[in-house]
């Protein structure tokens, strides 16, 4: 069979390479063309222009690059229509992917199209399910309660599992190696500062989060705090570390952070996937987070859950706080850091909830990259609704 994927960035390049190494063991003949990174181009794929191309976010960003988007989406449909695929699958980046959908079927009325992982439309802004069922018939979700509000839609839908599910974590031994490293004492409270991945979220979140744990530490003196970053943010974290009383180690590499989450203790997160990583490695958390005034005012209407955070909603349960918007303070987080250190029943809780959070998201079962692939096998072998 042949298939097309396209990936906008490298989360969706992190999924496709998977899916891609699965589709190849059901079909070990399989062909592929499209868009994607090094995770996909290890699996056979020649992207088409470089990802990177596609991965800006923000309307400040994408304006300057309008016409160079417009141009590859155009590009892109073409290609698509002349390799008449057996299948078009998207990778996330809907404002890319689902753009390009649309003109390879005006192009290919037959063509049929797969996107990978669901739009939030759970949380807010569920008109984005019709929009996409006008040109998706199939979506692969990576979260467990999401099947419903596609199918709703008018698509098929499978859940196949999160790759948080399939990533190795720290070992009791490396944590204790982390600790010995940076001369950590064995049973000092060791604290995670995660505040995002983006420039303005580590801006603007930064400074909160380290008045919230500089208030931790004058109530305990040991502790220590490590921020796990990632290269595009890390010169502006490390130099806002060195500002910060609370002397933070910062660690960047792979290695260094799987041994870092292994060695912690809790963790005041920014809201986000971050969540699940902490819920794989079972540190109990806090979140927070806060956007610009005028973003914080129209997401507040257009809201639809009382909580945001993924361990809450996939264990269906409310034990990790969490402090959104205006109540992103640092008071407020550090009471809820200190209860958590001193009240072992909350961290049992949030032990429970994280178990079944990498339960319910498939821990212990077939990898997702496999499993998605058996989905995609499964919707192309379905007869085809009529138009």
């Amino acid at each position: 069979m042949k298939f097309f994927l396209i990936a906008g960035e490298p989360s969706g390049d992190n999924l496709g390479g998977p899916l891609m190494a699965g589709l190849k063991t059901l079909d070990p003949e399989a062909a592929f063309l499209g868009v994607g990174g090094p995770s996909m181009g290890a699996e056979g794929l020649e992207s088409l222009f470089p990802m990177e191309e596609l991965s800006v976010m923000g309307l400040v960003e994408v304006l300057p690059k309008y016409r160079q988007l417009k141009a590859r989406i155009h590009q892109t449909a073409k290609a698509v229509a002349e390799a008449r695929p057996d299948a078009l699958i998207t990778i996330d980046s809907p404002d890319f992917c689902l753009r390009v959908a649309r003109e390879a079927r005006e192009m290919m009325p037959d063509l049929r199209t797969i996107h990978y992982v669901a739009p939030s439309v759970w949380a807010w802004r569920s008109g984005r399910a019709a929009k996409m069922a006008q040109v998706i018939d199939h979506v692969l979700a990576i979260l467990p309660f999401e099947p419903p509000y596609m199918q709703a839609a008018g698509m098929s839908c499978d859940f196949v599992g999160h790759p948080i599910a399939a990533e190795p974590v720290g070992t009791a031994d490396e944590g204790i190696a982390f600790r010995e490293a940076h001369d950590i004492a064995a049973d000092a409270p060791l604290i995670l500062c995660l505040p995002g991945s983006r420039r303005g979220e580590v801006a603007r979140l930064g400074p909160r989060f380290d008045e919230a744990l500089m208030q931790l530490r004058d109530r305990l003196p040991e502790i220590r705090v490590v921020i796990p970053t990632v290269r595009g943010v890390s010169g502006l974290v490390r130099d806002m570390a060195k500002r910060w009383p609370t002397a933070p180690i910062v660690v960047e590499t792979p290695e260094d952070k799987r041994a870092a989450f292994a060695a912690a203790n809790l963790a005041l997160a920014a809201s986000g996937t971050v969540s699940l990583d902490l819920a794989a490695n079972d540190v109990p958390m806090v979140i927070g987070y806060d956007v610009a005034p005028l973003s914080r005012m129209i997401i507040g209407l257009l809201l639809k859950t009382d909580t945001v955070t993924l361990v809450n909603l996939v264990s269906e349960t409310r034990t990790v706080p969490e402090f959104l918007g205006r109540k992103c303070q640092p008071g407020a987080m550090f009471k809820a850091l200190h209860e958590l250190i001193e009240n072992p029943a909350a961290r049992a809780a949030q032990h429970e909830a994280m178990a079944l959070t990498m339960e319910r998201l498939g821990r212990g079962g077939e990898a997702p990259g496999l499993r998605a692939a058996r989905s995609v096998m499964a919707a192309l072998s379905s007869a085809r609704q009529p138009r």
